[in-house]
């Protein structure tokens, strides 16, 4: 759920805030970046070298750098971030928070903040029970700001009780899960195919295609960072998930792919197919390497398993499936002669005749078309940004 996020981390005066080296380090380890902001108080807790050291980021804690004149804008770190949080956040600090007073550099960055604010008291007994503090508290959360409770145990005074701050691996954990539940496809299982399939002609030579999985790992990565559990199956190629949660299964030929699809299709909510698989394979794989010799070489291919087709004929109610056409003509009456006779819900079309679409490049040309046939046409975009628009219409169709 952090992986690439943007975090904002606050830290403020209180002996917990040698907690924030720890909590540095397990946000930069589950793939967040890192721009710790701390009080002026906060430094006398932890330096801000330990925590620059970790996050590998420069840490700010005045308006101006004081040996440059150079002013840290408070704004722009503001709206940097995809979310904050503010751990330990001091009594001292959530009044100001509450209050809208900014004396420091930490409170102008809240806020300037337009992402989620996630706070995580910590102070003695006494000062966490005070009425005053309970009554702050109340009024952040009542600013949308996201409480995370602190634990009980001993605290800084000897006294044991309430106001211990969170651990950093709960703060984590809480913060995921709050990330996880307001996604829009959390709970839900999707399969998703990616790059080419490989048909053995003996132990060194195969028939193949151009395939590179770059949209379908796109497509995973999308839908995994919309919350979904996703189980990629890729055939053979050097493309890396961005996501960690992402379950990979690799494969190398279409009967391969086909084993790990049935395996895994009935448990899936949906299925976006992005492989280029083989529609022919070789009828007898050579056991030894085949050699050069006078005179052509023939080699009989039959036909693979149709495992887009197999699927729709499988597919229970619910279940959204999707298919590509990479075309070269008559593109819009193929795909929806495939759209049809595959039982799919959608069909992803792109032509091989558009210029920085298809195979192995970063950018794609799609056409969406629907078993309404409706019929959505993009212009030519990063592939990322091409897995974004999929996905918006993978969950339109989940969702109906």
């Amino acid at each position: 759920m952090l992986e690439s996020k943007k975090v904002i981390l606050g830290v403020c005066g209180s002996i917990a805030a040698y907690k924030s080296a720890t909590l540095v380090r397990l946000l930069v380890k589950a793939g967040a970046q890192v721009q710790v902001v701390m009080t002026p108080d906060a430094t006398n807790f932890i330096t801000p070298l330990t925590l620059s050291t970790l996050s590998k980021r420069p840490v700010y804690s005045e308006y101006f750098k004081s040996e440059t004149g150079e002013w840290n804008n408070h704004v722009e770190l503001g709206l940097w971030g995809d979310l904050m949080i503010i751990a330990p956040a001091s009594a001292n600090t959530m009044a100001k928070m509450a209050g809208g007073l900014v004396d420091n550099l930490l409170t102008a960055v809240y806020l300037s903040a337009k992402c989620p604010v996630y706070f995580a008291p910590a102070m003695d007994l006494d000062m966490w029970k005070h009425e005053a503090t309970q009554e702050n508290i109340s009024k952040i959360q009542s600013f949308q700001n996201i409480l995370i409770p602190p634990g009980s145990g001993e605290l800084a005074s000897g006294l044991h009780g309430e106001g211990r701050m969170a651990e950093p691996e709960e703060i984590i954990a809480f913060v995921e899960a709050d990330i996880k539940q307001k996604l829009p496809l959390v709970n839900h299982k999707v399969l998703v195919t990616a790059g080419p399939t490989y048909e053995a002609i003996d132990p060194v030579r195969f028939i193949g295609n151009h395939s590179s999985g770059k949209m379908g790992f796109a497509i995973a990565d999308e839908l995994a960072a919309l919350g979904a559990d996703v189980t990629l199956i890729a055939g053979p190629t050097a493309q890396q998930s961005k996501q960690r949660s992402i379950k990979r299964i690799d494969v190398t030929s279409a009967a391969d792919m086909l084993r790990e699809c049935l395996a895994n299709f009935a448990n899936a909510d949906g299925c976006i197919m992005c492989a280029a698989v083989a529609d022919y394979t070789p009828a007898v794989v050579a056991e030894q390497k085949i050699k050069k010799q006078d005179g052509g070489l023939t080699i009989e291919l039959k036909k693979t398993t149709d495992i887009l087709k197999t699927l729709g004929q499988q597919k229970r109610e619910g279940q959204v499936l999707v298919g590509f056409a990479l075309e070269t003509n008559n593109e819009e009456e193929y795909a929806i002669a495939k759209l049809k006779n595959k039982n799919l819900d959608m069909i992803v079309l792109n032509s091989l005749n558009d210029t920085g679409a298809g195979f192995k490049g970063d950018t794609n040309k799609i056409t969406m078309i629907d078993k309404a046939l409706n019929k959505t046409t993009f212009a030519l975009k990063n592939k990322n940004e091409v897995a974004k628009d999929i996905c918006a219409k993978f969950i339109q169709l989940l969702k109906s």
